[in-house]
């Protein structure tokens, strides 16, 4: 692989301190959600973090192939839950759901664009038979 662009973030504490990326841009807090027993509050947690960058990730592949596809997407979103659970091994595993959202597209097209998208886009193939991705068209 050729490496086009490496990012560079730090975290200190873990789920309860804080992470930033090298150039500053990103410094956040990280605090546990209520839902696994943190306080939650004001703050964010790898999850969302997570959530955020495949989405944007996801929805830049599924514009490439709609422009090579010559699809007007211009008014498309893509929406990455991501989900944190024990898993059987006895540690905890991720899971993630990604929606797409197509406005005036027809459906068997729209599907077809993100099913393409799914193979191109780097988070997907950085999953890809580690943890349950599902693909949905809103």
């Amino acid at each position: 692989m050729n490496v086009l662009y490496t990012a560079e973030a730090t975290a200190w504490g873990g789920r309860e301190g804080r992470a930033a990326s090298s150039d500053g841009v990103i410094d956040v807090q990280l605090r546990i959600p209520k839902e696994m027993g943190g306080p939650g509050g004001a703050f964010t947690n790898p999850e969302q973090l997570f959530a955020t960058g495949y989405a944007a990730c996801f929805h830049s592949a599924l514009k490439l192939i709609a422009a090579r596809e010559k699809v007007d997407v211009s008014e498309s979103a893509v929406t990455a839950k991501v989900g944190i659970g024990a898993n059987d091994a006895g540690g905890f595993g991720l899971q993630v759901g990604l929606e797409a959202e197509l406005p005036g597209v027809d459906r068997a097209v729209a599907e077809d664009l993100v099913a393409k998208a799914h193979e191109v886009c780097p988070y997907s193939n950085a999953t890809r038979g580690n943890i349950e991705v599902t693909l949905a068209v809103a």
